[in-house]
């Protein structure tokens, strides 16, 4: 891949639709693919504009996969990430066995807590080449032009340094990661932070943020570590770097869902911590590895634990060296 021309988005929300109208704005030549029944493509086809942006008059709108997927140099996935394997079947029927795919989503598969980019290899095998596209950044803050530091990393050295450098323009500028293991780890557990956050905002409880952020921390760089990744990753931008935009702010789903359930109100957005903790925990259990946070958060969403009862149990652990 020496060039970039031509860009295919696919997933049609709030972030795949800012990707694909930002790189059009870069200079690209970009189409944004979603499917026929998604009501998001619905309105766009209609009235090209969401709740958060205008389409440029450049971007193209398809509902053909196959016609999406022509001539396209960098093909860039946006879509909830338990959506991930099945989207790479129909990408292998639609002819896409190599090239340059772009995860621009956070999180693991829940049944085997695979990466995401460990799926795409499986499914699609080794001649398309992976990167990740990850860190902070709301579309409501870059929409109102905001500019945020991200990471775009790969374990194809030349595919990771092209993507950072054709990306990078005055609204984000872009590092390169080292850390495939580490950056997707962090990445998908910064969303289970955030979901802790809300909790302990429906309780009342947000001074405690800081402790969350920094035994957080400290806990998923400790699986990153037994996973073979950097341990360091989970101070970049992918975990901690991310933690003001998950942790803080009122865009975040993850945070909002973890209040909302605290305090017994529906939500209906996606949050995917909410898939993600189950899969950390499968993998602290298999690499014996202690998550204390994460393992609270899963017992009040999926056994029933008593919100400020779960919360208050992290206190009542035996005291230990902080580091």
């Amino acid at each position: 891949m020496q060039n970039i021309k031509n860009i295919t988005v696919i997933g049609c929300g709030r972030w795949g639709t800012f990707i694909a109208s930002h790189l059009t704005n870069t200079g690209f030549v970009v189409t944004l693919y979603g499917r026929e029944s998604s009501k998001n493509m619905h309105e766009l086809l209609i009235t090209r504009q969401n709740a958060f942006m205008r389409l440029p008059d450049l971007l193209q709108l398809s509902t053909d996969l196959k016609s999406s997927l022509a001539n396209c140099d960098v093909l860039i996935i946006s879509i909830a990430s338990q959506q991930l394997r099945a989207l790479c079947s129909e990408l292998r029927a639609a002819g896409f066995t190599r090239g340059t795919a772009v995860l621009c989503m956070k999180g693991l598969e829940i049944s085997t807590g695979k990466r995401l980019s460990t799926i795409v290899n499986e499914e699609l095998g080794d001649e398309v080449k992976t990167a990740v596209w990850l860190g902070p950044g709301h579309v409501q803050d870059f929409c109102r032009g905001i500019p945020n530091c991200m990471v775009i990393d790969s374990a194809h050295e030349n595919t990771k340094r092209l993507l950072a450098e054709a990306f990078s323009g005055k609204l984000i500028r872009f590092y390169y990661g080292q850390d495939m293991i580490g950056n997707e780890i962090g990445a998908a557990a910064k969303n289970v932070i955030g979901i802790a956050a809300g909790l302990l905002d429906g309780m009342g409880l947000s001074p405690l943020k800081g402790a969350l952020m920094s035994r957080g921390t400290r806990e998923i760089a400790r699986l990153i570590a037994a996973l073979g990744g950097n341990e360091q990753s989970a101070w970049g931008l992918c975990h901690l770097g991310d933690y003001e935009a998950t942790v803080f702010s009122h865009h975040s789903h993850n945070r909002a869902f973890g209040e909302a359930f605290a305090k017994g109100q529906d939500f209906n957005d996606l949050a995917e911590g909410y898939y993600t903790v189950r899969a950390l925990n499968t993998l602290a259990q298999k690499y014996n590895v202690e998550l204390p946070i994460c393992h609270t958060v899963e017992a009040v969403l999926y056994h029933g634990a008593p919100v400020r009862d779960a919360l208050f149990s992290l206190f009542e652990r035996s005291i230990k060296n902080e580091f």
